[in-house]
């Protein structure tokens, strides 16, 4: 077993009690929860992430088709990809998508996950995530964090998953701290820890903080071959964050919002959820120009054919992206084009290709 995948596991250890927790506190109920108000809500991440701005991005697009949808914060990818499963009322998920495959890995040897995963679909493939390490501008490279202390995020996010995984792959005997981003900044700036992993859309709020000067801290480049080979590489650009005068090398995870294959013939609350899919769906393609026009700068990075392998668009999203389908504030698409690939997401691609050409 290689050591990629034995880290997997042991992360997976240590997460499923979590997950199985979160999946039995919000279980969703058809019932008594459907003689409710109807909600639409999206779980995104902390008040200075990328996550939930993109959030808050749709939810105005909706709000200009007089569509509610609720941006709620979350502790990041895990509580997303479980919440879109299992939470009353939440039809959609920001996550990263080694999380995604992280879960799929182990689907077959845990029912409990098996079922939380079961049924969950891509909405939109979203954008890149660099992986931001803050250092302490002493330490030059991943391998002078042996033996310091290192924040890895909290075990519900997306950079918990990512930074240990960067750890272990790397073979870095560090002081791993579990705590969120803001506090990971407030220690860093104290001098009670030495680095702290973010993965977030580059820019991202938290490192316009004034207090992160360039004698005191820069990033750290993530060049070992192992991380280039398992993600995306990519590039953190001279001038992104004041402190930082000079490109960084980074790697990077994709993000994608992610839904749920609602069964319209099951019941109100189904055939509702569906309903809410097919329309927010439909305003992000009809709106996509908008959302890179005015939304956060990573929508220009944003290629919406990008499925990642191995995961199925819902029904209730190409229903959405259907030429025939209409809301009163938008327009119809173009006619549909023939289909080049299998299934959903053959008729995904061809719907965002007529609508927004290049393809």
């Amino acid at each position: 077993m290689s050591l990629f995948h034995r880290s997997r596991r042991a992360i997976f250890a240590l997460r499923v009690g979590v997950l199985t927790a979160l999946a039995l506190a919000g279980l969703v109920a058809a019932g008594p929860a459907f003689a409710q108000q109807f909600e639409k809500n999206i779980l995104t991440g902390g008040p200075a992430g990328t996550y939930i701005q993109f959030g808050r991005d749709i939810a105005r697009i909706a709000g200009e088709c007089g569509i509610t949808l609720n941006v709620r914060e979350s502790a990041g990818s895990l509580e997303n990809f479980v919440g879109v499963r299992q939470r009353s009322f939440t039809q959609f998920g920001i996550v990263q998508s080694d999380v995604l495959e992280y879960l799929r890995t182990y689907a077959s040897n845990d029912p409990e996950i098996a079922r939380t995963i079961a049924g969950v679909r891509i909405a939109f493939p979203l954008y890149n995530e660099e992986v931001h390490l803050l250092a302490r501008s002493d330490i030059g490279s991943l391998a002078d964090l042996a033996g310091k202390r290192v924040a890895v995020g909290v075990e519900d996010s997306g950079t918990y998953v990512t930074a240990t995984l960067v750890l272990d792959l790397t073979e870095v005997a560090a002081e791993r701290v579990t705590i969120g981003p803001d506090e990971s900044l407030r220690q860093l700036l104290a001098g009670e820890i030495d680095a702290f992993f973010y993965v977030a859309g580059a820019p991202t709020k938290l490192f316009q903080n004034p207090g992160i000067s360039a004698d005191r801290f820069h990033l750290l480049a993530l060049t070992d071959p192992v991380l280039q080979a398992v993600y995306t590489p990519a590039t953190i650009a001279a001038d992104t964050y004041p402190f930082q005068s000079d490109p960084v090398e980074a790697v990077a995870v994709k993000a994608v919002l992610m839904t749920y294959e609602y069964q319209i013939g099951k019941n109100g609350y189904h055939r509702a959820s569906c309903d809410a899919v097919r329309s927010i769906s439909h305003l992000v393609l009809a709106k996509f120009a908008e959302l890179k026009e005015t939304g956060h700068p990573k929508w220009t990075q944003v290629d919406l054919t990008d499925i990642p392998p191995g995961w199925e668009v819902g029904a209730c999203v190409n229903m959405g992206l259907d030429p025939e389908f209409t809301l009163p504030c938008t327009r119809n698409t173009a006619p549909a084009a023939e289909p080049a690939m299998s299934a959903a997401n053959a008729t995904y691609r061809r719907r965002i290709c007529d609508a927004i050409g290049g393809c």
